[in-house]
């Protein structure tokens, strides 16, 4: 008997195709798996951009945050001034002797001025001729304070003729103040008055000296 039948399959074949259809997924399945995928994806990118978001907004917040000012420093006060600087001295008017007054004496009267700052103390007042002594009243030390001004009463006595100008071309006086600020000598220059009237005076004084 003599024909072709039906094709019988090789050794191995069916177990082959078996495998294989076992393994392969339905498109159904993989559209299923990648959608899962894709919304985790999603919900990860949402949270880290929302994140970002938050952190940036409160970097912003914080840098536009207005500043505290700080405190203004609170002023020294100034410091008092320099005697000197608020002293005046002002040459007035020669006076007549006074009763009893040793031979070859005169006198004078200055005004001793405060214009400002704390009292000012005259502690000494002096002259530059070694002939002349000189002796106030009121007696040193006296105050005066600031917006104020008083009269001295200055005394000169000649004791030795020749060791005095007999022409005081810009004579003046030594003055020691003091206040809370400091203690200062001073030279005050009474003007070309008070020049004239102590070269008068030095004159008078000696014209009978025989010195």
């Amino acid at each position: 008997m003599s024909g072709i039948g039906p094709l019988e399959p090789g050794e191995g074949t069916t177990a082959q195709d078996n495998s294989y259809t076992v393994h392969l997924r339905s498109p159904g399945r993989r559209r299923a798996a990648l959608a899962v995928r894709y919304a985790r994806h999603r919900r990860l990118t949402l949270c880290l951009a929302a994140l970002a978001v938050l952190l940036a907004g409160g970097g912003y917040l914080y840098g536009t945050r207005p500043r505290q000012p700080h405190p203004a420093p609170t002023p020294r006060p100034s410091p008092a001034p320099y005697p000197a600087q608020v002293v005046d001295v002002t040459y007035l008017e020669d006076l007549p002797a006074a009763a009893g007054a040793p031979p070859r004496s005169f006198r004078f009267g200055v005004l001793v001025g405060v214009d400002s700052g704390p009292p000012v103390t005259v502690t000494r007042v002096t002259q530059p001729y070694a002939g002349l002594t000189l002796s106030t009243d009121p007696a040193a030390p006296f105050r005066t304070r600031a917006g104020s001004a008083r009269m001295i009463t200055i005394t000169m006595h000649v004791t030795e003729c020749g060791k005095v100008p007999k022409d005081a071309g810009m004579p003046f006086l030594d003055v020691t103040l003091r206040n809370t600020r400091a203690i200062q000598n001073h030279s005050f220059i009474l003007g070309p008055r008070y020049a004239q009237h102590l070269s008068q005076a030095l004159k008078v004084a000696c014209s009978n000296s025989v010195e």
